[in-house]
């Protein structure tokens, strides 16, 4: 989730100022930009533990090593230090329960998203050991208890975790026991964005499937493949899912806003200070008619905060993020980026991503999103399964990364992180059929040895 960064003072005027505010966000092509965000557990060598914010070695004493060898800039929160600013808009945060997030900056291409994960694996490395911390990438924690697991020190979480009970039952799940990755990705005109966010979120349910990394719960399988998937079916159906504006006629960024102001605030962010405005409408706080700051204008900064506190399967701020998939292994990392990379950045594989997910309703959608937490790669489709259509989809994303062209110093295009993809299409198993051979096997029903595997 993000820190706060928007300090945009401009007052809203209209509702219009929303649609304009958000496509601000165009570019030209030749200016496209990938970011990638991606979260792990901490965990205690040998206890496997995840630790605290304060504890000796904890997530505080973590983030001061990592400010003091990198000169890094800290992002507080009522005097503490919840996250580092970087270089080229990256930054280090926190999740709810410790999830440490590296938050990367927009990127030119595949290549350096490589090296700005091998650098973030480095920095772990280097400074995990002295304080006998951890980091594996997962996508629910596999034996945690909610009880088990720390709290953050960050205002907004403190709002979210009083609110969250009070629309779904899995909303603390969600905040304290996931991990995921997201790939943030530009457009360059409203039309350009309506066919992304279409064909994005007629998508993420085979994302769902092609990176399911979260198979047990409380330390033994539950029958799920993606548990972080199906948390998401019970968290706040208000803000998070697939939202049907998306492919409804005329969807468009004014659309976009519309559906946003429905959504319930969290809080409003002034001076350094977070106002419980939880379950509240912004639309009253346009109007200066927010009860917890009477006659107060919201910005465009408001705004921007109130963005962040919806949990769309495919989020649009000034860029789209996807956010479908179980945080993985690095390789699943990079392929993820390279997925969305592949079939949004060359307008004929965009093209024939929209034409291969038309046929389905939003109603086939909303099915498959259901289906894929249990059956995965294996959900049925058509005549066949996900399977058949991940082989379809990475064959036109292998052609739109075949025609970007951007190549390395070894001359290979970025066509070689779809490889992990490519492997599970053609029948290999996912993260999480991984995980579970391995539980029964050669960890003997000992889930805890999955952060020795996992680990960074």
């Amino acid at each position: 989730m993000s820190n706060p960064g928007d300090t945009d003072s401009t007052i809203i005027e209209h509702t219009r100022d929303l649609a304009a505010y958000l496509e601000a966000g165009c570019k030209p092509a030749s200016s496209f930009t990938i970011g990638t965000e991606h979260e792990a557990f901490g965990f205690r060598a040998g206890s496997f533990a995840p630790p605290s914010y304060d504890e000796p070695g904890g997530i505080a004493d973590l983030l001061h090593a990592i400010e003091a060898r990198e000169n890094l800039t800290p992002i507080l929160d009522n005097g503490n230090t919840i996250g580092l600013k970087g270089s080229g808009g990256a930054s280090l945060s926190l999740e709810p329960g410790g999830q440490f997030e590296l938050s990367g900056g927009m990127l030119a291409d595949l290549h350096a998203t490589k090296a700005e994960l091998d650098t973030h694996i480095a920095r772990l490395h280097a400074v995990t050991p002295g304080l006998g911390l951890g980091f594996a990438p997962l996508g629910f924690h596999p034996f945690a208890a909610r009880a088990d697991m720390p709290v953050m020190p960050k205002g907004r979480y403190k709002i979210m975790r009083e609110y969250m009970p009070k629309v779904g039952t899995r909303g603390l799940d969600m905040m304290f026991r996931t991990c995921t990755v997201q790939v943030n990705l530009d457009f360059c005109s409203e039309a350009d964005m309506v066919r992304k966010m279409r064909v994005g979120s007629a998508l993420q349910p085979l994302a769902t499937a092609l990176f399911a990394n979260s198979p047990c719960y409380e330390g033994k399988p539950n029958g799920l493949l993606s548990n972080r998937a199906q948390v998401w079916t019970d968290t706040d159906n208000a803000r998070s899912g697939i939202p049907a504006c998306i492919f409804a006629e005329g969807f468009g960024f004014e659309t976009y806003a519309d559906w946003l102001l429905d959504v319930p605030m969290y809080f409003v962010y002034r001076d350094g200070v977070y106002h419980n405005a939880a379950g509240a409408s912004f639309r009253d706080f346009l109007a200066g008619k927010l009860a917890v700051m009477p006659g107060e204008r919201a910005t465009l900064g408001d705004f921007a905060d109130h963005s962040t506190t919806a949990f769309p399967d495919v989020r649009l701020k000034k860029y789209i993020e996807t956010r479908g998939a179980d945080s993985g292994r690095p390789e699943m990392m990079l392929a993820q980026s390279a997925l969305w990379t592949g079939l949004f950045y060359d307008a004929t594989a965009l093209a024939a991503a929209a034409a291969l997910v038309r046929p389905l309703s939003y109603e086939d959608i909303l099915a498959l999103r259901s289906a894929v937490p249990v059956t995965g790669i294996n959900t049925k489709y058509g005549s066949g399964t996900l399977r058949d259509l991940a082989r379809e989809v990475l064959v036109i994303a292998a052609g739109g990364l075949k025609n970007r062209a951007r190549k390395n110093a070894a001359g290979e295009d970025e066509r070689t992180y779809l490889s992990p993809l490519q492997e599970i299409a053609n029948g290999a198993p996912t993260q999480a059929e991984h995980w579970l051979a391995r539980y029964h096997d050669a960890w003997g029903g000992d889930v805890r040895k999955i952060f020795a595997e996992a680990a960074f």
